[in-house]
């Protein structure tokens, strides 16, 4: 969904904005951070995160509440100008390397990012994950793994 912002972003351009917009809409409506949140089905502690500048949020969560907050679409349409602003931090912390896709594990160089939504993709990330734990079970191809019991029980304790 979304990162956490570097101290500088709290009081940056489009982010600031999304943060003020959202707390004037919620405050307007006469809603605490809770009632918000229930309605938009995102935690509470995802909204005061937003409205604090500890988070992002996310484009879904801006649409939700526009919905919600009848904005007239206020909020998403901040979305892009916020997303750049994100980027831009995320670029200026680095790349996040040793994170779970943050490398490729064939080749050791940073993974490209694929979009969740697209099945070739979520095959590719299931892909990936089986040659790790085979790497991780001493070298041996995850498809070699002996199936789990057809019984029900996982094996574990």
């Amino acid at each position: 969904m979304d990162r956490t912002p570097p101290p500088s972003a709290n009081g940056s351009g489009a982010i600031h904005r999304f943060r003020s917009e959202l707390r004037a809409w919620r405050t307007r409506q006469g809603l605490t951070q809770r009632a918000l949140a229930e309605r938009v089905r995102f935690s509470r502690e995802t909204v005061a995160a937003v409205e604090s500048g500890r988070r992002y949020g996310s484009h879904e969560f801006a649409v939700r509440c526009d919905e919600v907050l009848g904005t007239g679409g206020r909020l998403a349409a901040l979305w892009p100008q916020v997303a750049a602003e994100q980027l831009a931090a995320d670029g200026r912390r680095g790349p996040r390397f040793g994170k779970v896709a943050g490398l490729d594990p064939a080749s050791g160089a940073p993974a490209v990012r694929r979009d969740a939504r697209d099945p070739e993709a979520v095959v590719a990330a299931i892909d990936e994950l089986r040659e790790l734990i085979g790497q991780v079970l001493g070298g041996q191809p995850a498809a070699d793994l002996p199936p789990e019991p057809s019984d029900g029980r996982s094996g574990r304790p």
